[in-house]
């Protein structure tokens, strides 16, 4: 029963991440423009995402324009664009693949072992999809505040965090969830497994070793023996003795 509700809430919890995970993939607001100094203009600002760039004037029009080379983005982007898709494909994937392993289908049902293998590719690919959401938007977020501080670039050129990114950090938290959730439900069925108690096991005939009895004195306890032995002893001394005095009487 735990391990159900566990397996359930580890694919909801995917889910969930698989959602924030696209949103973060297609969001503009990847760095926003930065009102500070003498950048007051606060009637237009710029947003910058991973396939487009957008400006917005006034709250009432925005022009979104996509990017025409992928090679004008800067290198944080670049690699943000493969690493993103990376976290999809491998977060659809996982999610997909589990439900092959849970305990409410019907699949491969009476094998056990090649369900807690499948949970287990499952929360790894979970667990990586979480590294590929994590490395980029911290990426990001580490070239924005680094700029931002720079003295040699202009108030205009300063970005700052944008929405996407706080996104994709609760995205990876997520996501990484789910794969724990995934392995700890493993771990609680072999824990189970290992205590289940099979009372077939005690009803098996237990097979003993015949071995006839050599001796009578095998079966005599040891005081017995030494008891014996001494009696013997003191008989044969006491008949050596009558025997000895009868032949002296009779020469």
């Amino acid at each position: 029963m735990v391990k159900g509700i566990c397996e359930l809430a580890a694919v909801c919890v995917g889910l969930v991440g698989l959602i924030g995970a696209a949103a973060t993939t297609g969001m503009p607001m990847w760095k926003v423009t930065a009102f500070i100094g003498e950048n007051i203009v606060v009637m237009e600002s710029r947003w910058e995402g991973l396939w487009m760039n957008c400006y917005r004037q006034a709250n009432i029009r925005m022009q979104c324009k996509v990017y025409d080379s992928l090679l004008f983005l800067p290198a944080e982007l670049q690699a943000a664009r493969g690493l993103m898709c990376c976290s999809l494909a491998l977060s659809g994937l996982g999610l997909l693949l589990a439900t092959l392993g849970l305990r409410c289908t019907s699949c491969f049902r009476g094998n056990d072992r090649v369900k807690a293998a499948i949970l287990s590719v499952a929360g790894g690919m979970q667990l990586l999809a979480s590294v590929c959401v994590f490395i980029p938007v911290s990426w990001t977020g580490h070239v924005i505040i680094r700029d931002f501080y720079n003295p040699l670039l202009i108030d205009a050129q300063r970005r700052e965090l944008g929405d996407a990114l706080y996104i994709g950090w609760v995205t990876g938290a997520f996501l990484f969830g789910s794969g724990l959730l995934f392995l700890c439900g493993l771990r609680m069925s072999d824990k189970r497994s290992s205590d289940v108690y099979h009372p077939a096991a005690l009803r098996k005939p237990v097979v003993m070793d015949y071995q006839p009895i050599q001796s009578l004195s095998s079966l005599t306890p040891y005081p017995v023996q030494f008891a014996i032995s001494y009696l013997n002893s003191v008989f044969a001394s006491s008949w050596a003795t009558v025997e000895l005095a009868a032949s002296g009487e009779n020469t």
